[in-house]
């Protein structure tokens, strides 16, 4: 996956016939690094590489591709896919092989910094939600109340009282989350 996030980044600059230099003045990123980036010598962290999709004038999806897989019961850590993007602020993947034939979903969910403390709308929705914050802070809105979740640290609710979550860090938080009914599961 790094190489093919590497080829794509070198193919769109190429594209618009921009230098490593000039990618980098833009990104803030050292030429040195981009380059090994390119020739998927490095990996990148998902807040930098929201910084070349910004420069390089592309989605962040665009650097993840959905291979078509076939029903498996492991997936491997370097198989995670993106399952979507939120915003701006929440990268999600699945953490299942098949999600269209599972009753519940399991996701990683990487909350981007958001230090604006701004009117967080609630929601609720069919189900239950589980979470379990696996690094950074965050705060968790259950029922009108507010929760700050460290790592190590679970919340457990129905998804039919009002919820949400963010991250008002300036760390990214990642959490485990799993709920039910999966949105993803095929309609029978």
């Amino acid at each position: 996956m790094k190489k093919d996030i590497g080829n794509k980044i070198k193919e769109l600059r190429s594209d618009k016939k921009m230098t490593l230099r000039e990618l980098s003045e833009a990104t803030g990123l050292s030429i040195g690094f981009l380059s090994q980036l390119e020739r998927g010598l490095t990996s990148i962290a998902t807040d930098s590489l929201m910084r070349i999709a910004e420069a390089l004038d592309v989605d962040l999806n665009y650097f993840f591709t959905n291979p078509k897989r076939k029903h498996r019961v492991v997936l491997k850590n370097y198989e995670k896919e993106v399952a979507k993007i939120d915003s701006s602020m929440f990268i999600n993947y699945n953490l299942t092989t098949n999600p269209n034939d599972k009753a519940l979903l399991p996701r990683l969910i990487e909350i981007l910094p958001n230090n604006i403390e701004e009117n967080l709308t609630q929601y609720k929705h069919e189900g239950e939600e589980f979470i379990y914050v696996l690094e950074g802070v965050l705060t968790l809105y259950v029922d009108n109340e507010q929760y700050e979740l460290y790592p190590g640290d679970t919340a457990h609710y129905s998804s039919q009282i009002m919820h949400n979550f963010a991250n008002h860090t300036s760390k990214i938080v990642k959490i485990l989350e799993v709920l039910t009914p999966n949105p993803f599961k095929d309609k029978e």
